[in-house]
């Protein structure tokens, strides 16, 4: 019996070391409407216990909210401030999620990355499903696909493709359980990437990450984002990149691609006073607090950019046929 179980203990380490080598993105379902459309909010930078306007930039959602009918709310990192959480019990969760964002409308499921500021946290907690029991709407995972018929969604955990968090932390300390080493985790991120945009068949695909590709604000442009994650957007026609981490909003147009980079990184503290263009074209940029729309059908995306007093600021409209609309 015992070399039994010493066998049956090996073929398990075995059956997960290969899994572990081949394992694919995990996989969520959200029906579109039944007329087959589908109306989302997109908020970043948020979790501060309702300071910094970020109790208003959640009424004003939540009005928006309603107005559109809205299917769900993507968190694009940066979910808890400083530190991210330190476990599974800690009451920042409730303070900042669960007390916040209370209105009817956004009483639907939120999806979420992982932003820089969670990873000085315990990480795991934000993953932990013990927060799913918390609160039913949280779902936090480092790298999934959410298919909601007329689009595929590509949640991508950014915060380890950047290498100063691991050679420079300055005073911080990053949760690195589960991703380390860098030089595996990146490749085999951007080949399940890679495979899974291939497979992809939805009208639109749509990658959400915390940092930029492109921005004008304090971050500015992520080299290791476009060496790394942008060949792989570009050669399976990505329509949309959609990020927070600059505490702004901004929709920037790639001259060389199709590509749109959307910043949503307004929930909370925000006015930072910087603004330093790069070589694509800058369409709208709010160097303020705020939050953005996305309405969706077969043949169209329509974005809203909105601040914190719920005012709509900008207005864009891509379509599949034209590509975009000025």
């Amino acid at each position: 019996m015992a070399g039994f179980a010493r066998e049956t203990m090996a073929l398990a380490i075995l059956l997960l070391a290969i899994l572990a080598c081949s394992a694919e993105l995990q996989r969520f379902e959200s029906p579109a409407k039944p007329d087959g459309s589908l109306s989302i909010l997109i908020v970043g930078d948020w979790g501060r216990k309702g300071q910094f306007n970020q109790s208003q930039v959640a009424t004003q959602m939540g009005r928006i909210g309603e107005e559109l009918d809205i299917d769900f709310v993507v968190s694009t990192g940066d979910n808890f401030y400083e530190d991210g959480l330190t476990g599974v019990d800690d009451k920042a969760f409730e303070e900042s999620f669960t007390n916040i964002y209370t209105s009817k409308s956004l009483q639907t499921q939120w999806y979420s990355v992982l932003g820089n500021h969670d990873y000085r946290g315990d990480v795991l907690a934000q993953l932990s499903p013990v927060l799913r029991n918390i609160d039913g709407r949280w779902l936090c995972l480092r790298n999934f696909i959410l298919n909601a018929e007329i689009v595929d969604f590509f949640f991508v955990d950014t915060t380890p493709l950047v290498e100063s968090y691991w050679t420079n932390p300055e005073d911080h300390h990053y949760d690195w359980r589960e991703v380390a080493p860098r030089e595996n985790y990146i490749p085999n991120l951007l080949k399940d990437l890679d495979a899974a945009l291939k497979e992809s068949t939805a009208p639109w695909k749509i990658v959400v990450g915390h940092h930029a590709m492109r921005s004008v604000s304090e971050h500015g442009d992520t080299p290791e984002l476009l060496a790394l994650l942008l060949p792989v957007l570009k050669d399976n026609g990505v329509d949309l990149y959609v990020n927070g981490h600059d505490h702004c909003l901004e929709h920037i147009s790639s001259k060389d691609s199709p590509i749109q980079y959307l910043t949503s990184g307004g929930g909370s503290k925000a006015w930072r006073g910087v603004f330093t263009p790069n070589s694509d074209k800058l369409r709208f940029f709010h160097d303020g607090q705020g939050f953005m729309s996305l309405q969706l059908t077969v043949a169209a995306a329509n974005i809203v950019f909105y601040d914190v007093f719920g005012q709509e600021l900008y207005r864009w409209s891509v379509t599949k046929s034209l590509r975009a609309a000025e």
